[in-house]
């Protein structure tokens, strides 16, 4: 029986190929959206959870509120986490890491001298805390002694050509000579900061600062399995109080009590490890986050797109049975029994729907290429026969098919059979209220996808021409030049002789830099209470303000003529404000670090944006000094290439950089990589639309297409009492485009509301403008008229001779 039930299927799915077409299809795209979509969030859920001790690892943030002036960081104390583990036996291991993220380090490899990155220093217990399984060398002392480093398998291969590199040197830094002491496993993917050089933070004489007021080092902890994140909050607590308060209140002239009075605060915190790539409020992180926002907003997706497939599927299903209702009626007089009818239906559906799940899978293993070039993703194919995936999406697909086979198999089954063949039976498609408000439904979802695309590209646009408060186009950043060491003044000058170049500075941060350095800074010479801030400190040169097209709107620029500003500042509007200094007459600040010296404020900077814009303005002072650990020129040539070529000449010239690696960008590309994340959601998203359009198309397809055909007569008759072609078209399209309408005004609110939520986390954004939904509304009704006079036109041109035989 069952054979023939699947037999009789296959049957009448060929006699139906277009249909049948159309339905697997559509639904094999959704399926397959649907499957893509769940493996980014799997890869993204996914992040650091290679460590065995994930859960009960933590990260120390700063967070500090004093005298109106708030910043987070995740920077503490070196000592910090040592007197964690000796202060509360609920730690049971830390660990320490200093210059991941912040630049890259020098390898020197024969003659030549390569950059690299994943580098920094970290303590001997990093091996304890994280999992990062060694090849070669002892885990235990592999970082116990100064200059020494592990490497990863993938740097071992490329300087020694084997994995056996413990005893071997590497010249760092063009200054020191560190040893391999072991060779660990490549870092996964999914994992918020990687490592490739590891050196031992025992070389590093920083790391034994005693200062309870210098921030300095990203401090793990390792707890053990009964302690819970509150508890490590009330350890930060105490130690705070017994440490800092002293400390604090010599730094600032207030306490820790005295702060929080004052409505400000003075704390540490802990965050999850397996939190911090979703769930991060640092626009800092070594690495590129991601953001639970786009989890939420993709997992929607997912399933508005999974239940739009359903819908078109049930909805073919259910126009194309009631065309059926004789074959039922001849089935029930030649004795088939009403269970034999409703298995009969409900096979043809899940057989329907198993299908296009095997081609929903192959179309997702296709796609993966596609989605890991856009996304930046490395997820493998692998990751497609996870455990619960495919047989959560094989008991969706029999669900499916069981729920639009049961329309046919239930409400068709229980027809007379005399009045069925009668044709008594209404088999009108106007009357179907529910295929109706499951159209409505699929062209809300293809709404409220293309007001988002929408928004999205607007909010980037709005980013790319926002005026900044200073010129990013034509500046070439080179980098490596701190190498120039006492030579960088002298290189700059030479550049500055070439044609083509305006203008030049050096600094040890620019604009779209993400790692600031946060100095004490207080009104008066004593640090009194009420009178110390923290504040952002530039080093920069006298050219800076100019190269980068900033402008001054109070006093005046550093003077390179004028020895004196060597112990003057620049603040920007922000920082006067916040310090409340609406003149420069006698105006002083006060960096603790150096004794509470006066330093003179000499100008005002116009704000401008520094970071990412998802953050406002920061106060900013910015002091002269000459750290080459960047270079930037401005530029005016129709050939960059050549120019580049001088300059890397030049470079190369300059004493001891013969072979050093000369590398440099456009300060628009750097700043465009800011938003990465963004820019790669708007592909996602524009993808993702595409297809529920196209799902929303293949449905409309096939139910104009049913329409047409349970209409041919009346068309026909129609023809022959003199209607045009454009007026059957717009018969056949009325119902349809009342029903986008209806889609169009029901999810408008929807997406206005979903994309304002969205928008929130960029402190400048656009405001969401009527013309988002008039571009949404045409754009659906165009694809509508569009889909519908595909066969509209054909049924109206039809000879009626033919039709009415």
């Amino acid at each position: 029986m069952i054979r023939n039930y699947f037999k009789i299927a296959v049957r009448n799915l060929w006699r139906n190929k277009g249909f049948s077409a159309i339905n697997i299809f559509g639904l094999a795209i959704g399926l397959a959206t649907c499957l893509l979509i769940t493996l980014f969030i799997i890869d993204e859920l996914s992040y650091d959870r290679s460590n065995k001790k994930a859960d009960r690892i933590y990260r120390v943030n700063a967070d500090f509120l004093l005298n109106g002036n708030a910043f987070r960081e995740r920077y503490t104390p070196a000592q910090l986490g040592a007197t964690m583990k000796k202060d509360f036996p609920g730690i049971e291991n830390y660990v320490r890491l200093r210059g991941f993220g912040d630049r890259s380090i020098l390898i020197k490899k024969g003659n030549e001298t390569q950059m690299e990155k994943n580098a920094g220093f970290a303590d001997s217990t990093i091996f304890d805390v994280f999992t990062l399984p060694l090849i070669a060398g002892d885990a235990k002392t592999a970082l116990a002694r100064p200059f020494t480093m592990v490497i990863s398998k993938k740097m071992a291969m490329k300087y020694f050509g084997t994995t056996s590199a413990v005893g071997q040197i590497l010249h760092v830094d063009n200054t020191d000579d560190y040893q391999v002491t072991g060779v660990m496993e490549d870092m996964p993917a999914a994992s918020h900061m990687h490592f490739d050089f590891i050196k031992a933070m025992a070389g590093l004489p920083d790391s034994r600062n005693t200062s309870w007021m210098a921030d300095n080092y990203d401090t793990y902890l390792l707890v053990r399995p009964d302690i819970s994140e509150a508890t490590i909050n009330s350890y930060l607590k105490t130690l705070t109080q017994n440490y800092m308060d002293g400390p604090l209140r010599k730094m600032t002239g207030s306490s820790i009590a005295e702060v929080e009075r004052s409505g400000g605060h003075f704390r540490y915190d802990v965050f999850p490890l397996t939190k911090i790539h979703l769930y991060s409020p640092f626009t800092n992180e070594v690495e590129p986050t991601g953001n639970i926002q786009y989890i939420y907003i993709f997992g929607v997706v997912a399933v508005f797109i999974l239940l739009m497939a359903c819908v078109n599927f049930m909805n073919l299903s259910t126009a194309r049975s009631a065309g059926r209702s004789k074959e039922v009626g001849v089935r029930k007089v030649l004795g088939s029994q009403r269970r034999n009818l409703v298995t009969q239906f409900l096979t043809e559906s899940v057989l329907t729907s198993m299908i296009a799940l095997l081609f929903a899978i192959g179309l997702a293993w296709a796609l993966l290429p596609y989605l890991n070039q856009v996304a930046g993703k490395t997820i493998t194919v692998a990751l497609l026969f996870n455990r619960w995936l495919l047989p959560g999406m094989l008991l969706t697909i029999v669900i499916v098919g069981l729920l639009a086979g049961s329309y046919p198999a239930l409400f068709l089954s229980s027809f007379e059979p005399v009045k069925v063949l009668k044709g008594k039976l209404s088999t009108g498609f106007r009357g179907g209220w529910l295929r109706n408000s499951l159209l409505v439904f699929q062209f809300s979802t293809a709404v409220v996808l293309i007001v988002g695309t929408l928004v999205i590209y607007s909010q980037l646009n709005y980013i790319r021409n926002k005026k900044l408060g200073y010129s990013r186009e034509q500046v070439v950043v080179l980098q490596n030049t701190q190498s120039l060491w006492v030579h960088a003044a002298a290189f700059k000058q030479e550049i500055l002789q070439l044609p083509g170049v305006k203008a030049g500075t050096m600094a040890d941060v620019l604009p779209v830099s993400s790692i600031m350095n946060t100095s004490i800074y207080s009104r008066d010479a004593a640090g009194s209470a009420g009178q110390v801030l923290g504040l952002f400190e530039w080093n920069v040169d006298a050219d800076y303000i100019n190269t980068l097209g900033m402008q001054i709107a109070k006093g005046r620029n550093f003077s390179p003529d004028m020895p004196s500003d060597s112990n003057a500042l620049l603040v920007n509007e922000t920082a006067a404000r916040l310090l409340g200094f609406t003149d420069l007459e006698n105006r002083f600040l006060y960096p603790n670090y150096d004794g509470y010296k006066p330093l003179k404020v000499i100008g005002i900077i116009r704000d401008f944006n520094s970071g990412s814009l998802r953050k406002k303005i920061p106060p900013i002072v910015m002091r002269l000094a000459h750290r080459p650990n960047c270079m930037a020129f401005r530029i005016s040539t129709d050939n960059i290439t050549a120019l580049m070529s001088k300059v890397e000449n030049k470079f190369h010239n300059m004493p001891g950089m013969d072979g050093q690696p000369f590398r440099y960008t456009f300060l628009d590309d750097d700043f465009n990589r800011l938003y990465q994340a963004e820019q790669r959601t708007g592909k996602i998203f524009v993808s993702f639309t595409c297809f529920a359009i196209l799902i929303s198309c293949l449905g409309l397809f096939g139910l104009v297409t049913y329409a047409v055909e349970q209409r041919t007569r009346e068309i026909s008759i129609r023809k022959v009492l003199g209607a045009s072609v454009t007026g059957i078209v717009a018969l056949l399209s009325k119902d349809f485009l009342k029903l986008v309408v209806v889609a169009i005004v029901v999810a408008s609110p929807l997406a206005w509301f979903i994309m304002d939520r969205w928008l929130q986390d960029f402190a400048y954004r656009i405001h969401i403008g009527w013309w988002v939904f008039v571009i949404t509304a045409v754009l659906a009704v165009l694809i509508t008229i569009l889909t519908i006079c595909l066969q509209a036109i054909k049924a109206a041109r039809a000879n009626p001779a033919v039709t009415l035989r």
